[in-house]
């Protein structure tokens, strides 16, 4: 029986203090095999997170059916006041976790982030920087590859193909490239042209890379506004991030770009001593924006976005098509060759 009435129905709610979430699904089922050192990887990425991050920055960390150690752990940092929202649920896959994190909230930028990442200082300066320099940015990855050049980026190459704005620069930090190389096991992952320069936009002396990737990266909040595809059916991997994280943000005709620097570093699964030497050199944040940013709205078509990520992606990705573009923009025909490996 319901006696009175409900002094909270029709109030809108007020406006939150904060505009920048940050979204980290973490998936540690027990401490064995491969997630022996994972639950220490995950506390490092926590601490450097809880360091770096301004006062107007809302923490959703998503349990993905982790073991008990890291729910306490969770539980703590929540009873703690040091995380804002934590969600626990069964192993239902890193992206259905991320989407979970993402409903019941409106913040201007979303960031998501893999629980392995470790967070450096100024990266949240850096990101805005870029969206505030770029009004078509729409995901800004604060750790950029020189392979990104031609991953759903048809949209850039197509608006400043004959512009001098998009051109091959010499790579800021190639060291920070070889690290990620080796933190994903894999050192020869970059050819020794992609340490020497990668494709970047210029707008006013301020430079971007072309391109983002997946494991850290921060998206406008209306790239969510009306996604087609509320699941996935994959656990990690398969189409998932190419249908929730890709796709939403070119069909709203924005670019994909990173920072020209590098601000956090991927640690993996293994525990190595670097990881705590970097960590005692992040420094408490001391930048506190007073408001959120000015993003311009940005308007599209279907026909535009067919256009240049369906009909030029398909001519754009043939190789002999794209060592000519890759020449053009300042490579010569050998490296040109020798990036596309």
């Amino acid at each position: 029986m319901r006696v009175g009435f409900n002094p909270h129905k029709d109030i809108k709610q007020q406006k939150s203090d904060y505009f920048h979430q940050v979204i980290v699904p973490v998936h540690i089922p027990d401490q064995e095999g491969y997630f022996r050192d994972s639950l220490t990887i995950f506390k490092y990425c926590m601490e450097s997170m809880l360091l770096t991050c301004h006062s107007k920055t809302y923490f959703t960390i998503v349990n993905n059916g982790s073991c008990k150690e890291v729910v306490a752990f969770l539980d703590g940092l929540f009873n703690d006041n040091k995380i804002h929202e934590l969600i626990h649920c069964s192993g239902i896959g890193k992206l259905n976790a991320v989407l979970k994190g993402i409903s019941g909230h409106n913040f201007q930028l979303v960031t998501i982030a893999d629980s392995d990442v470790l967070f450096l200082n100024n990266w949240q300066q850096e990101t805005y920087a870029v969206f505030e320099a770029f009004p078509k940015a729409g995901t800004v990855c604060p750790t950029p590859s020189a392979k990104s050049f031609k991953t759903y980026t048809a949209n850039i190459w197509v608006e400043l193909f004959f512009s001098k704005s998009l051109y091959f620069t010499p790579v800021k930090n190639p060291k920070a490239l070889q690290d990620f190389a080796a933190s994903i096991g894999n050192p020869d992952f970059y050819h020794k042209c992609h340490l020497e320069k990668y494709l970047t936009v210029t707008d006013n002396n301020f430079q971007a890379v072309v391109g983002a990737g997946h494991f850290f990266a921060t998206y406008r909040g209306t790239v969510f506004e009306k996604l087609n595809q509320r699941y996935s059916d994959y656990m990690l991997g398969g189409d998932s991030e190419k249908e929730i994280l890709d796709i939403p943000v070119i069909k709203k005709g924005f670019w994909r770009l990173s920072t020209l620097d590098n601000f956090a570093c991927h640690m993996g699964n293994v525990k190595e001593d670097w990881m705590q030497d970097r960590l005692k050199q992040i420094k408490p944040n001391d930048y506190n924006p007073e408001s959120e940013l000015i993003l311009n709205k940005i308007n599209t078509t279907k026909l535009g976005y067919w256009i240049k990520s369906k009909m030029f992606s398909k001519f754009f990705l043939r190789k002999e098509i794209l060592i000519w573009c890759l020449k053009y923009k300042g490579l010569s025909k050998e490296t040109a060759g020798e990036y596309l490996k």
